[in-house]
């Protein structure tokens, strides 16, 4: 068993990460040592990173003990990049971390930076000034380039101690023996080559935030902020041309936590007044905490919406209106909970009815008038015990539920064949079903349907399918 980590204390005893855990007992006798759980440093990893969003939505995991900020435009929301550097540092610090940190153009320069040059001690990290980072890496180790250790063993071998060293060597010399992983680190880190980082959540193309320089500490001031943030981005997607379907604002409390809430939109829409009232039942549950110190607002889905001029009693105005109406709805009963029923080509009653979205489009298929059909289907047709005179007959007498019915009125047959395609292995006999509209003698009205005929095997069955009202 070896260390992994080890805390200032140990390290200052001489331990650290590689050492044999009988070597560091022997050291330091009454050496305190916990199981190692890399899975649970994952998670907290991914937890840290997820609580960095609120300095800005690109945020990526480096190895195991790492994680990347990219900054870009993000710097000036926060007073400057030596403000946001320290407000960072003290950020985690407060949460119980201890950090070495480092800001640079590039993500391979603020690596080596973070690894090589800051100290554990300093509050404030490093900053590479632009242009700097030549002189800056030249004289740091080869392994501040972040390669492959048996390619910084073999520089060092050839007494490439530093990277300035390597940096006087000719790149086709090294590209001969080491191939071209030196160059490409080298490039990198100068901020010739552009490294591609893979954030850990998906950044949104379309997003705002804003940060306080006091927490806001009631549902009051965090609706205020959000009018405003959604004013921004709606004008940026009306420059554009496009709209939103899925609308999220994340409020990042001072305690560490964050709070999500999220609601999408029938249509494309970039209505600040109408996202606001979407937006503001879900706000009123979210727990505040201590405060909220950063609002960000992100459209995770948008779709072209171009500016159209509508005349007065050309219908749009009743459409937007209904789209209105159903983003009300599902705000509160959520996507699923919205719909409309619509035909469906199909002979089975319990297929010719599909739900499809509020506003989606009309198909071809219309209504069938010309049938009667109760207004409500069982989800499972009920089986049901029935007495007929003949076969084709109505029954006379059915018993559902336990509660016998006498029928006063009938009509039918109407028969009704299932699909060939679907049913194809099944006998003819099987395929088709005889439906009757009853009324007992209590007035209650029933649709019942015989599947099979009557013989000696007795194989005819009957079903309650539906009632009317």
């Amino acid at each position: 068993m070896r260390l992994t980590a080890v805390n200032p204390a140990a390290a200052a005893a001489g331990l650290g990460p590689g050492l044999t855990l009988a070597d560091a007992r022997a050291l330091v006798p009454g050496l305190d040592a916990e199981a190692a759980d890399p899975h649970a440093d994952a998670r907290a990893l991914g937890a840290l990173a997820d609580w960095c969003l609120r300095f800005t939505p690109t945020v990526a995991l480096d190895g195991a003990d790492g994680l990347t900020l990219d900054v870009t435009g993000c710097a000036h929301l926060h007073g400057g990049e030596g403000v946001l550097l320290a407000r960072v540092m003290g950020a985690l610090g407060g949460l119980g971390f201890t950090t070495r940190a480092a800001l640079a153009d590039s993500c391979r320069m603020a690596w080596a930076g973070s690894r090589f040059l800051a100290d554990s001690g300093s509050p404030g990290g490093v900053i590479v000034p632009p242009g700097d980072a030549r002189l800056v890496l030249a004289p740091m180790p080869v392994a501040a380039l972040g390669l492959r250790s048996e390619t910084t063993a073999g520089l060092t071998r050839l007494g490439l101690h530093r990277i300035g060293d390597v940096l006087a060597m000719p790149r086709d010399d090294l590209a001969a023996r080491f191939g071209a992983a030196v160059g490409d680190h080298l490039d990198q880190a100068l901020g010739h080559a552009t490294e591609v980082l893979t954030p850990r959540r998906p950044v949104p193309p379309y997003q705002v935030r804003q940060a306080f320089t006091e927490p806001l500490i009631d549902h009051g001031g965090v609706g205020r902020a959000l009018a405003g943030l959604l004013t921004e981005l709606c004008r940026r997607l009306e420059a554009e041309g496009r709209g939103l379907r899925r609308l999220q604002v994340s409020l990042f409390r001072l305690d560490g936590g964050r709070r999500v809430a999220a609601v999408g939109t029938a249509r494309p829409n970039r209505n600040p007044a109408h996202l606001h009232g979407l937006l503001q039942p879900h706000l009123d549950q979210l727990d505040l905490g201590l405060g909220v110190e950063t609002v960000a607002l992100a459209a995770l889905v948008t779709e072209p919406l171009t500016a159209a001029q509508t005349a007065l009693m050309d219908g749009n105005s009743m459409a937007g209106d209904l789209a209105t109406l159903v983003d009300r709805l599902a705000s509160r009963l959520g996507l699923a909970g919205v719909f409309r029923l619509a035909p469906r080509a199909s002979h089975r009653p319990e297929r010719s009815v599909a739900t499809v979205s509020a506003l989606a489009p009309h198909a071809g298929t219309p209504w069938r008038a010309d049938i009667a059909r109760p207004p409500r289907l069982f989800p499972r047709p009920e089986p049901v015990e029935a007495i007929a005179m003949v076969p084709d007959a109505p029954p006379l007498l059915f018993r559902w539920r336990g509660r016998p019915h006498r029928v006063a009125r009938a009509e039918g047959p109407e028969r009704i064949a299932a699909e060939w395609w679907r049913e194809a292995g099944a006998p003819d006999s099987h395929n088709w079903r005889d439906y009757y509209r009853v009324e007992d003698h209590t007035g209650a009205r029933f649709w019942l349907y015989r599947r099979g005929p009557y013989g000696p095997d007795g194989q005819a069955k009957w079903y309650l399918h539906g009632v009317f009202a």
